[in-house]
């Protein structure tokens, strides 16, 4: 099994290029937020539970978070691998995530960080808002701020993995086709040392 996280501030590409490497390495997509609302749908009690801090704005814990984690790697004992969209944000998330996948003997093969400069992603953000129908995309100042926290709260947790010698930068700009293809170049590299 080779479980990877695609990294990279909001606007970066993730989404774009996460489809891609789903359907070319048929690797089980992992987002936090379908995983919540899935939960939600099904009344679980993890589900409920998240319902009822989201209803009083709250932010749903680690523990939660990672609760439904553990639910989806169970339910996909067979897959070729996890992609993690939307997840580690935090260095404790990313901690309790090793420790997680640890328990299921498996870890994090690569963790691949789209770099792409701050006034593209801005760009990119605005220009997303013309067909999204986000109305935060549109608001540049929106954009900033998610960028400070991005770099704040979820910059460091490349900075967890880089130590265990899992990060792998790419240039996140260009077109989806090349930057696809740098991707599948570090991950079939990744995936040969990781065998």
């Amino acid at each position: 099994m080779f479980n990877m996280i695609l990294f990279g501030p909001p606007g970066s590409g993730k989404g774009t290029q996460s489809e891609k490497l789903i359907e070319k390495y048929r690797f089980k997509h992992l987002s936090t937020g379908d995983l919540l609302r899935s939960e939600i749908a099904r009344k679980t009690p993890l589900g409920l539970e998240a319902k009822s801090l989201m209803d009083k704005g709250q932010l749903v814990p680690d523990e939660v978070v990672i609760g439904m984690i553990s639910t989806a790697l169970e339910a996909n004992p067979g897959v070729s691998g996890f992609l993690f969209d939307g997840f580690p944000r935090t260095t404790a998330q990313a901690e309790a995530l090793d420790k997680l996948l640890e328990f299921n003997k498996t870890e994090i093969g690569a963790v691949v960080a789209l770099l792409v400069p701050e006034d593209e992603l801005i760009a990119r953000m605005v220009n997303r808002a013309k067909t999204s129908g986000r109305s935060d995309d549109a608001d540049e100042n929106v954009q900033r701020n998610r960028l400070e926290v991005y770099k704040r709260d979820t910059l460091p947790v490349a900075n967890h993995y880089r130590k265990k010698d899992k990060v792998v930068e790419l240039n996140g700009v260009g077109t989806v086709d090349a930057i696809f293809r740098e991707l599948c170049s570090v991950i079939d590299q990744k995936m040969r040392i990781h065998e």
